[in-house]
């Protein structure tokens, strides 16, 4: 039986997360949860739980401006102690939630498509604070005491009463009466699939860095087409709308993030064992706008 702590109770990736594995496999794990607000976490005997699951994190994308300095203390340096205090207690394996940000964020529409060969280069303080936790805890797997780290970098992680922009397009689905087809290719993981991925990272004791994503690639178009059938919303998608697409990126960055490609190639996310269980339009059915 695998005893698992998750840092960061209450968010809704960790919760989430949770119910999926007790629903699953409950009687092969006991998953228990602190917050990390203060030294709370502290409180937490770690040295009863074979992993740790850190999601605790400021999880808003667009760093405001004078807050860096939050960032590299939430995001970094409260990763870095919690792991070394983990080690310390004799944990087998350290789970971190980063991010596909460390690579960049979408600021134009030449977007982002991410191989093997591609390498982080983050252009903002949420990426730039994930990919320094992400050294730092590849320093302290060198340390005495040996814990196994394991790295994800998720795209956008969806799924029911999320926060996620798939439900903000969803709703614009149900409400616009056109919308321009462009196409475009995105890397999603919807939470199920998640779920399944670190409950499989658990059982195989894995460590390096994962890039777990949803089977297919989804296109803002057909997410749009989705909702708005869904609705019973009559909708007009046109081509002819695209120009207004390719002029309106270079002044509303919101633009960008909506039509360009941002993915990984699905080799990538291919590690012999089945987590994509659900489909992205069995996934987009789950949820109500």
């Amino acid at each position: 039986m695998k005893k698992i702590l998750i840092t960061g109770a209450g968010s809704y990736v960790g919760e989430n997360v949770r119910k999926y594995i007790m629903q699953t496999a409950g009687d092969q794990f006991v998953i228990d949860a602190v917050d990390t607000f203060g030294d709370n976490w502290k409180k937490a005997d770690f040295s009863q739980y074979d992993v740790v699951y850190h999601v605790a994190g400021i999880a808003e994308v667009n760093g405001k401006k004078g807050m860096e300095q939050l960032y590299y203390k939430v995001n970094t340096d409260l990763t870095i102690e919690i792991a070394k205090h983990a080690q310390a207690n004799g944990v087998k394996q350290f789970i971190f939630m980063s991010s596909m940000i460390v690579y960049k964020e979408t600021q134009s529409l030449k977007g982002n498509i991410i191989t093997p060969e591609s390498m982080p280069a983050p252009n903002g303080v949420y990426g730039d604070s994930k990919l320094k936790a992400e050294e730092g805890l590849k320093d302290v797997a060198k340390g005495e005491g040996r814990m196994k780290v394991c790295i994800l970098r998720p795209p956008m992680i969806y799924g029911p009463n999320s926060k996620s922009n798939l439900l903000r397009l969803g709703r614009l689905g149900t409400k616009v009466p056109f919308f321009p087809n462009w196409r475009n290719k995105r890397s999603m993981l919807y939470i199920d699939n998640l779920g399944e991925f670190v409950k499989q990272a658990v059982l195989r004791e894995l460590e390096g860095t994962f890039y777990p994503q949803n089977r297919e690639l989804s296109a803002t178009v057909d997410i749009i087409r989705f909702f708005a059938k869904a609705a019973g919303h009559r909708i007009w998608i046109t081509k002819l709308l695209n120009p207004f697409v390719w002029l309106g990126s270079f002044v509303l960055q919101p633009i960008n993030k909506m039509f360009a490609d941002s993915y990984y190639v699905p080799e990538m996310s291919e590690y012999g064992f089945e987590y994509q269980i659900v489909s992205f339009e069995e996934s987009l059915k789950k949820i109500e706008i």
